[in-house]
């Protein structure tokens, strides 16, 4: 297991390169649907927000090698999701 630290600073990167990078397709794009780039946005800063805090506060009860592997596991299952919407703008 990587230390908290380490995971934070991941979950860092990786969210700012979804945010840049969705702000560029919508520049980019031919279509104008700012509701949809809204809700990519929001949806990011809101995947951001989750997994930092269920960095610091694991569940009681749950192993700690089981809770960080799902963890990460759920975390790249919406980054694919959030990803495939970006391509989609």
């Amino acid at each position: 297991m990587a230390s908290k630290k380490s995971l934070k600073k991941m979950i860092n990167y990786i969210c700012s390169d979804l945010f840049s990078e969705c702000v560029a397709a919508s520049l980019y794009a031919g279509k104008k649907n700012q509701e949809d780039v809204k809700a990519i946005l929001s949806a990011i800063l809101m995947v951001h927000k989750n997994y930092t805090c269920r960095v610091s506060h694991p569940e009681p009860g749950i192993s700690y090698k089981a809770y960080y592997k799902d963890l990460r596991e759920t975390f790249n299952a919406q980054v694919s999701e959030i990803v495939d919407q970006i391509a989609n703008i």
